[in-house]
């Protein structure tokens, strides 16, 4: 149950990302295709997170600490245009168009995910 309702709140978030970031975009012609789209997307967030977070954060522990903590704000930058690149191979038309889009979208993917979890709790 715990992981579901995390995919629904990633969606949500996703979907939120999609409304105030420009260069975030999910192109279908129904509102229950978007859905679906969002939910395939929180999912591959998801599984691209829980696989490669941990192995960057070993690897660039150096990054993590001399910027404050600040290099996560890129590294979750570049797990969302993971995530575009990925979703683009498997036709699900999910699209962050450039690192700055990404930037803020993990931002606010961040922020309305962690909103929502304070929200529902585990």
């Amino acid at each position: 149950m715990k992981i579901i309702i995390k995919i629904l709140a990633v969606a949500a978030a996703l979907w939120v990302a999609t409304q105030l970031v420009a260069g975030i975009t999910v192109t279908t012609e129904t509102t229950t295709k978007q859905i679906g789209t969002l939910l395939a997307v929180a999912l591959l967030f998801g599984v691209i997170n829980t696989v490669l977070k941990p192995i960057i954060k070993t690897f660039g522990c150096a990054f993590y600490v001399l910027t404050l903590g600040l290099f996560a704000l890129v590294v979750n930058a570049g797990l969302l245009l993971l995530t575009s690149w990925i979703a683009a191979q498997v036709h699900l038309p999910f699209h962050v168009d450039g690192f700055w889009a990404a930037f803020w979208g993990a931002i606010i993917v961040g922020l309305v995910s962690w909103l929502l979890d304070l929200v529902f709790g585990d």
